[in-house]
């Protein structure tokens, strides 16, 4: 392709990252924004919960059923329309004048992003390949690295200028001018639609809704735990995966080309890819989660000042992302293993840390851990995705990434509350102690993660060598 193909092939990379920034953000720049949302609109604990875990839910939703839609008729046109109804969703948040028209924007808010995710990185499959697909999906894990990180930190900042009344509107606001410029730049530098001979291929409705079942009944135990009083919401679990093998039965008796290709899970790179990202997201997640709880309410930290601590987990993914891409078709999942490892490294020194140094210096004290887990993470994300999606064809890239991208939000879900769950249950120890507790769940999740790695570099080694 010649340098004018390669300059707009730049362009649409471009603007898929600006796109994957902004929905990555909103998955935690509202958490130093809770108190103020309580404060504005007199919101209850159960209103607050729904400001997260209604995002969290309606994105996992729609990630593989927009990313079925985007590859069987148009990424581009897919793109769009979550491009328009993530910023007027993002618009009717920030001027809702009570809860409930703030919960119904932020649930319209999730789905948009479950619309905008798979279409990424299937258009990444679509228009690099081998090296080139590396460092594109380096650039990806560069931006929801420092996105997830960063969100406290711009969200703290926001309210710190705008004030506790209006602090929050800002929080979702910020995504309207965003949204204005990627409109336009979008329709022009996307690739329009190649096989549009497509257009007549079954949805697969059937599938669409037990998957859709399955997953909630997944989720919603764990993003209403606090709110869902007894025990009888874990009963959903079992429905759910009952749910899901119903899925399953149906997706391999399905005649026409269905929701989620299963042979996909026959290839190990898949297969152990997408386990290794459900393990590390449940771990990665769950780290802001307390750290963040762990500063504002335990220490007295400002939104501003909490949003600052993390910053050197934010500043370390993002640098040693871009590496990863660079590294990855080199060193394959053994870089994945490397990351890893640093990551447990730096949270097991952020523990340390908190001991050695208790009270409010605690934030400078794990400074230097977070920003050895922030370098680990860039070399987990990017480059697992890289070589997950490493052997699915082009055409399927869409729905492969949402399989891969729900098994992130379920992840994140559980971990946020496992971790949360350990850290409240501890508390009677002290704030610091009630963290260490909760660090121990994040770590023990990314250890899971390094197994799978480990497993996949040890069966590669005994793999017969290929003619």
């Amino acid at each position: 392709m010649g340098a004018s193909g390669s300059d707009t092939r730049r362009r649409a990379l471009a603007v898929c990252l600006v796109a994957a920034f902004m929905t990555g953000l909103d998955v935690s720049i509202v958490n130093v924004a809770l108190p103020s949302i309580r404060q504005g609109l007199h919101a209850t604990d159960d209103g607050l919960q729904w400001i997260l875990s209604g995002y969290a839910l309606t994105f996992g939703l729609l990630l593989i059923p927009a990313g079925r839609l985007g590859d069987a008729r148009s990424r581009r046109t897919v793109f769009l329309w979550g491009v328009a109804f993530f910023t007027l969703s993002s618009a009717t948040c920030g001027f809702a004048g009570e809860m409930n028209t703030l919960i119904v924007s932020r649930l319209v808010q999730g789905m948009a992003a479950g619309m905008l995710n798979p279409q990424v990185s299937g258009l990444i499959q679509q228009m690099f390949q081998g090296y080139e697909r590396g460092r594109a999906f380096g650039a990806l894990g560069a931006t929801i690295g420092v996105s997830t990180a960063a969100g406290p930190l711009i969200g703290g900042a926001l309210v710190t200028v705008f004030g506790a009344d209006h602090g929050w509107r800002w929080v979702f606001l910020v995504n309207l001018p965003i949204g204005l410029v990627l409109l336009p730049l979008a329709w022009r530098v996307l690739p329009r639609p190649q096989l549009v001979h497509r257009r007549h291929e079954s949805m697969d409705p059937v599938g669409v809704l037990l998957l859709g079942v399955g997953v909630a009944g997944l989720l919603l135990p764990f993003i209403q735990r606090n709110q869902w009083e007894g025990n009888a919401k874990w009963l959903l679990i079992p429905a759910a995966l009952t749910v899901l093998a119903g899925f399953v039965t149906w997706e391999r008796l399905y005649r026409r080309e269905p929701l989620v290709n299963l042979s996909l899970f026959r290839k190990r790179s898949y297969r152990l890819g997408t386990a290794i990202a459900l393990f590390y997201f449940a771990g990665f997640t769950g780290i802001f989660f307390i750290f963040t709880l762990y500063l504002q309410s335990g220490h007295g930290y400002s939104a501003l000042m909490a949003g600052l601590a993390i910053t050197p987990f934010a500043l370390g993914s993002a640098s040693a992302a871009a590496v990863g891409g660079h590294l990855v078709s080199r060193f394959g999942r053994r870089l994945v293993a490397v990351g890893l490892t640093m990551v447990i490294v730096g949270l097991l020194a952020t523990m340390v840390a908190t001991e050695l140094v208790p009270g409010r210096a605690a934030g400078l004290a794990t400074a230097l851990p977070l920003l050895v887990a922030g370098m680990g993470s860039g070399l987990v994300i990017s480059p697992n995705q890289a070589i997950t999606l490493s052997e699915v064809p082009p055409a399927g890239g869409g729905s492969a990434a949402g399989v891969l991208q729900t098994g992130q939000r379920l992840g994140s879900a559980i971990g946020i509350a496992a971790a949360g769950t350990t850290f409240f249950g501890s508390l009677g120890g002290g704030w610091a102690v009630a963290f260490r507790h909760g660090l121990v769940v994040v770590v023990a999740s990314v250890c899971l993660a390094l197994a799978a790695a480990l497993y996949d570099l040890v069966r590669t080694r005994h793999d017969p060598p290929r003619p």
